[in-house]
């Protein structure tokens, strides 16, 4: 639509194509031939879907960058990871991530109003949350009957088409049970060794490259401990997971009702698009006192700028109590004072001493 506005002529070529199946990089000249003939030779944006299909495909996007055009490649695969783009179009690309549905673009799928803030779009509103909390925001889920079978499909490309086939994997039934262990445990820590003994796998370097090539296929999302010892940084890391879907449509699914680690998830997948990877982190607050942790810590260029704590409900005085303690000590521990508590209430203003902590309206804070 942008390119349609502007006026810029722009071609596309879907690899996904069964008739485009055994292309090689010697045909790739042939395709952009082609594209000239359909949408002229004075193209100058090219979309290909799907490309990493055909081996040697850098070699082919790297001249057409040469030559000054526009490339969008875009890919779910496994061989298309951020590690690949940096191998092969080194200082030559931009990465977009794309994630699931926010619960804002949920709620415009399901034409919920965003906008006015009558009573009854409010409970239209919490009610789509609570849905979205379980369904999750995968956009080809709405309509699909037998769901369970699509998210089993998801992960099980995930695991034995991207990631065994692209580092090799010999004990498959390994990862998946590591796999099914961190969805089950969204936002806990890491525990390797636990995870070496009850898998039977003695390595902890094996499990730990097994965490991070189930990171780099995007179904975990991990999340480091805030120090400003590197060392401390670099153990201890929470597993979050893509979609909250993928909690709820599977096998082994025993986390369906937990509706506090959800909201969490929801938050973290929240924070992701809405930082920039360039120059802000998130990370986790867990002082070595008894002082209780706070859930999400957002940091530009190593300064802490917003605390963050989600609690699903904070009826309890005692529940309010603590997460309000929680972020007030981590204030003055890492100097910040945007301070903001996300829970299924309503938007107000606490003080705690001299902190003031903004509690805001799960549904309200989504839709920002």
């Amino acid at each position: 639509m942008a390119l349609k506005k502007q006026q810029l002529n722009y071609g596309y070529v879907n690899f996904d194509d069964d008739r485009l199946a055994e292309l090689s990089v010697k045909d790739l000249n042939d395709v952009l031939e082609t594209l000239y003939v359909i949408y002229g030779t004075d193209v100058r944006y090219l979309f290909f879907d799907e490309i990493q299909n055909v081996d040697g495909w850098h070699l082919f996007v790297n001249r057409l960058l040469r030559m000054g055009l526009h490339v969008f490649v875009t890919g779910s695969n496994a061989r298309l990871l951020s590690s690949e783009l940096s191998t092969h179009l080194t200082g030559r690309y931009n990465e977009i991530r794309l994630y699931p549905f926010s619960f804002k673009e949920f709620c415009k799928a399901r034409k919920v109003t965003l906008d006015l803030p009558t009573t009854k779009n409010v409970a239209t509103r919490q009610s789509a949350l609570y849905e979205y909390l379980i369904e999750g925001g995968f956009p080809e889920l709405d309509g699909i009957t037998n769901r369970q079978a699509y998210v089993e499909g998801i992960i099980n490309a995930i695991i034995t088409k991207d990631i065994k086939k692209r580092f090799r994997i010999p004990n498959v039934d390994a990862l998946k049970m590591l796999a099914n262990h961190l969805i089950n445990n969204a936002g806990q820590i890491i525990n390797i060794k636990d995870l070496s003994e009850n898998l039977g796998i003695a390595s902890d370097k094996t499990i730990r490259k097994y965490v991070d090539y189930l990171c780099q296929a995007f179904l975990i999302q991990p999340v480091r401990k805030f120090s400003y010892k590197s060392r401390q940084r670099l153990t201890n890391e929470k597993a979050y997971i893509i979609d909250t879907g993928v909690m709820t449509y599977r096998h082994n699914a025993l986390a369906t009702e937990n509706l506090g680690w959800r909201l969490e998830n929801v938050v973290m997948m929240e924070l992701l698009r809405r930082t920039n990877p360039d120059y802000q982190d998130i990370y986790y607050y867990r002082p070595e006192s008894t002082s209780r942790e706070v859930d999400f810590v957002v940091a530009s260029h190593g300064i802490v700028t917003e605390l963050i704590q989600v609690s699903l409900d904070i009826g309890n005085p005692k529940t309010l109590k603590r997460e309000l303690t929680a972020l007030a000590e981590a204030s003055d521990k890492l100097r910040c004072d945007n301070l903001t508590l996300i829970a299924m209430s309503q938007t107000r203003d606490e003080q705690l001493t001299d902190k003031t902590i903004h509690i805001v309206s799960a549904q309200e804070w989504l839709i920002e």
